[in-house]
């Protein structure tokens, strides 16, 4: 099995913009359905800048169904978030640059910005963030 390198970017990614999007629960399937291979292969590897899933690549013979299978479930999470914020970021585009420029992206922050200034948001956009995360 093959770990998408796009994985770890689209993961970092989903913090930029907002945290509802839940990447740790992308987090938390990979280390409950991976734990064996945690302990075994990858305890010492410093977390961070895809170390761990550099650690899993290396090991990826060796991996146990259930957690090839995390991995996968993973993917098709961080997929499924992954389309969501770019059809946010997509409506919200405009808005994004006209209302919260000076914000700076993480933590949530772009959205709690849409969200303070909401009278002033696009109908795209509100119907956007109200698919999303509603």
């Amino acid at each position: 099995m093959k770990i998408r390198t796009t994985f770890l970017v689209a993961l970092f990614s989903l913090t930029a913009f907002a945290a509802p999007l839940s990447a740790q629960d992308i987090v938390s399937t990979v280390e409950q359905g991976c734990a064996a291979e945690i302990e075994q292969f990858c305890s010492k590897v410093t977390l961070g800048e895809g170390r761990l899933l550099a650690c899993f690549y290396a090991h990826e013979d060796k991996l146990s169904g259930q957690c090839q299978y995390a991995l996968y479930t993973a993917s098709a999470q961080l997929e499924h978030a992954v389309s969501a914020l770019n059809y946010v970021a997509g409506q919200c585009s405009n808005d994004i640059q006209g209302l919260c420029a000076s914000v700076q992206a993480g933590e949530g922050r772009i959205l709690e910005c849409l969200e303070s200034q909401s009278e002033s948001v696009s109908a795209a956009c509100k119907q956007a963030l109200n698919d999303v995360f509603e």
